[in-house]
């Protein structure tokens, strides 16, 4: 069976797409969407003073800001109606899936198949209101805490910035769902890489201009656009790596006839967790600046305003908090997506086993040991990919969207989507052979 999908995989040409009616409207789909999402990250929160703000963002777009900024495709910049961006649905994700591993109820939903994850999603979709509404007012009384942001501070500025940052992120959680049932790709994952993708081009152009105005030195540039290419590049190659566990089928006898014993694999990709772990950690790391936006930094007790200064972005506790919590949820959540057990069951229910490795509890137990060892590798690899170019950023003063999480993430969502849209290829040109056959067989009979 593998080897047929290879062997149509490399058949594919551009007459192929050109078939995939299904295909295009997908894609066309997603690309009306995102154009939508890009829409909305210039329409401006109202009652906002645009130059004071702007100057304001500027003094701080190197740290925290910057940060936020990235994921939100520029609406930070900006203080658009999506500023928030997809975080407050991801913090809120965050959350559920810890409660699942430590809720009864909540472990039984998740057993439940479809039923129980449509229960889960609502139970996250509730925490995205909630996340959503206490940032949206951090963010509502900092703005009223900076000098001349805010043309009318009040309750009337409050409760309409709360209303338009959580609609503007529960407009987008919904985007995100209608790309992935009607599009192509997790909708979730291209709204982010959307946003980080058109602030490439930006900071591109901003690197560039520091160098021709001597703010960076030519060697320095020249070294970020090195490590730049060898990252994009140990990124493909860790993103597509397996280990491919050989799985066999006892011999078979229908009739008079006896049939050898199909053999395949299971394929454990290195880095199961994608691009998740680099997420995840990024927005719990914003949860202390968000917070502090309730009642500013400057009403703030000291040894709060040192935990906050501590987790700026380039500062050394923020690079080993970022890398703890990378290589923890790189771990949680490929226990929450592969669990060995599950699979132990199916191959024993199919009548599979592992050579060597007895049917059950044993090849629970030998899958657990392969993927713990493995997802070792690829927690390193994630933190090797993140960190470093994080380093590079903070001690050049090369923008922010040069970052190892905006580069794994930016591959990561284009390695996934475009094996997508082979699948869909795939799956049209094995169609098309049925029905020649079909044919061809209809034809015969006459």
């Amino acid at each position: 069976m593998a080897s047929a999908a290879e062997q149509l995989a490399s058949n594919l040409n551009f007459s192929t797409f050109a078939k995939a009616e299904d295909l295009k409207k997908r894609i066309w789909f997603t690309l009306a969407a995102l154009l939508v999402y890009r829409l909305g990250t210039h329409i401006p929160l109202p009652g906002l003073n645009p130059e004071a703000y702007a100057a304001a963002f500027k003094g701080q777009s190197g740290g925290i800001l910057g940060l936020f900024n990235m994921f939100s495709g520029g609406a930070v910049q900006r203080m658009a109606i999506f500023a928030l961006g997809i975080m407050p649905y991801i913090s809120a994700s965050i959350i559920v899936q810890l409660m699942t591993s430590v809720v009864p109820s909540l472990e039984n939903l998740k057993k439940e198949g479809e039923q129980g994850r449509k229960i889960i999603n609502q139970y996250t979709r509730y925490g995205t209101v909630l996340l959503g509404t206490l940032q949206a007012y951090g963010i509502a009384v900092g703005l009223e805490h900076g000098a001349g942001l805010v043309n009318d501070p009040g309750i009337f500025f409050r409760i309409s910035t709360v209303v338009t940052l959580l609609g503007g992120t529960m407009f987008l959680m919904w985007l995100g769902e209608q790309i992935t049932s009607r599009g192509i790709g997790n909708g979730i994952s291209l709204i982010i890489f959307a946003g980080i993708a058109a602030g490439l081009p930006t900071a591109l152009a901003g690197t560039l201009e520091l160098g021709r105005t001597g703010a960076l030195s030519t060697a320095a540039i020249l070294t970020v656009i090195v490590v730049a290419i060898l990252v994009i590049a140990l990124i493909v190659f860790f993103e597509r790596a397996q280990r491919r566990l050989l799985i066999q089928y006892p011999k078979r006898q229908v009739g008079n006839r006896m049939f050898q014993g199909d053999t395949s694999h299971l394929p454990l990709k290195l880095n199961t967790s994608g691009v998740i772990p680099a997420i995840f950690a990024s927005s719990l790391l914003l949860l202390p600046a968000t917070a502090a936006g309730f009642t500013g930094t400057s009403t703030l007790p000291s040894w709060a305003t040192s935990i906050i200064s501590a987790l700026g972005h380039g500062q050394p506790a923020y690079m080993v908090l970022y890398a703890l919590l990378i290589g923890f949820f790189a771990f949680f959540y490929t226990a929450i997506v592969f669990n060995p057990k599950d699979t132990a069951d199916n191959l024993k229910k199919h009548g599979g086993f592992i050579p060597g490795i007895r049917p059950g509890d044993r090849t629970a137990e030998y899958i657990d040991y392969v993927l713990t060892r493995i997802t070792l590798v690829g927690a390193i690899y994630l933190v090797f990919v993140c960190i470093l170019p994080e380093i590079l950023v903070s001690q050049t003063g090369v923008p922010l969207s040069l970052g190892g999480t905006s580069l794994l993430i930016v591959v990561s969502v284009t390695l996934d989507t475009v094996a997508q849209i082979q699948g869909h290829l795939i799956a049209q040109q094995y169609e098309g052979l049925i029905k020649k056959s079909k044919l061809r067989g209809g034809k015969r009979g006459r």
